[in-house]
């Protein structure tokens, strides 16, 4: 699935679709996250990275950029979106 079959507005997402969009290299976010402004994306290592493979980090509530795993929760609704 790439970005183009999704809904015109790219939102109400499972978590299938929104790592799609990870991999085409789009930022998205969850509705049921607390924090306004809250987003997760992909980062390809390059040649300045400590990192060797494809990784997923988070933008907080603050804008700090953390390493992010998915919950159960965060796999299982509907609710994604690609943040704008």
């Amino acid at each position: 699935m790439s970005p183009e079959d999704l809904d015109e507005k790219g939102v109400n997402m499972n978590f299938g679709s929104a790592l799609e969009m990870l991999k085409h290299g789009k930022k998205v976010s969850r509705r049921g996250w607390n924090g306004r402004g809250m987003w997760v994306a992909m980062q390809a290592p390059d040649e300045n990275s400590k990192m060797t493979l494809p990784y997923v980090y988070m933008s907080t509530a603050t804008g700090d950029l953390v390493p992010w795993l998915a919950s159960q929760t965060d796999i299982l609704v509907e609710d994604w979106e690609e943040f704008q």
